[in-house]
C-alpha cells in the first residue's frame, strides 16, 4: 500500500511587489498556520518516508515548517521544479517517477492542481483546498507507478480553519 499527502502551501504575502511569484514568502498567517498543521500531523502518527516540494518559497517554506514539526529531518527534502503550477497530469507523472522504497509521500505544491489533483485521484468534489490543507489518500499498490485517477482511498482531508 502507498500513502500521498498532498499539502498545498500555506497563506503567502503580496507585500513585496519586487519579487516573482516565485520568491514570495508566507505571510504571518501562513507562517503561523504551517506549524500548527505540522502539530496535527504529529498527533495522527504521520512521518512520511518521503517529503517532496516545489521549490517555490512559499510552498518550500511550508514544506520545511512542517518538517521540522513532525521531526522529518530538512535535509532529506526534496524539491522537484516541475511540481511548480503543475495540474494533475504532470503531478500524476511526479507521484508515478517515486522510488518504490517509499511507502508515504508528502508532497508540497499550489493549487489549483493540487484540488484537481486530489479530486481525481480520489474521486471525491473538494471545491478547493485552501492554504495549508492537507488531502491524504491510500493505494492498494506495490509501485508508484501503478497509481492512477480514480483509485485513491480517502483518509483525511484537514485545513487550519477547519476546527
Amino acid at each position: 500500500m502507498k500513502t500521498l499527502y498532498l499539502v498545498r502551501h500555506a497563506k503567502s504575502s503580496w507585500d513585496y511587489p519586487e519579487l516573482t511569484d516565485f520568491e514570495r514568502p508566507l505571510n504571518k498567517r501562513g507562517e503561523r498556520d504551517s506549524p500548527e498543521m505540522g502539530k496535527r500531523l504529529r498527533k495522527k502518527g504521520i512521518l512520511p518516508d518521503l517529503l517532496l516540494s516545489s521549490p517555490a518559497n512559499r510552498a518550500l517554506t511550508t514544506c520545511k515548517n512542517i518538517a521540522q514539526e513532525i521531526g522529518y529531518p530538512k535535509k532529506k527534502i526534496a524539491t522537484d521544479r516541475s511540481i511548480y503550477h503543475a495540474g494533475e497530469n504532470t503531478l500524476l507523472k511526479v507521484v508515478q517517477n517515486v522510488s518504490d522504497e517509499h511507502q508515504s509521500l508528502m508532497l508540497f505544491g499550489h493549487n489549483p492542481g493540487f484540488t484537481d489533483f486530489a479530486n481525481e485521484l480520489a474521486n471525491t468534489d473538494i471545491y478547493n483546498i485552501p492554504t495549508c490543507g492537507v488531502f491524504a489518500c491510500s493505494f492498494e499498490v506495490k509501485k508508484w507507478s501503478e497509481i492512477s485517477f480514480g483509485y485513491g482511498q480517502l483518509l483525511f482531508y484537514d485545513y487550519p480553519k477547519n476546527i
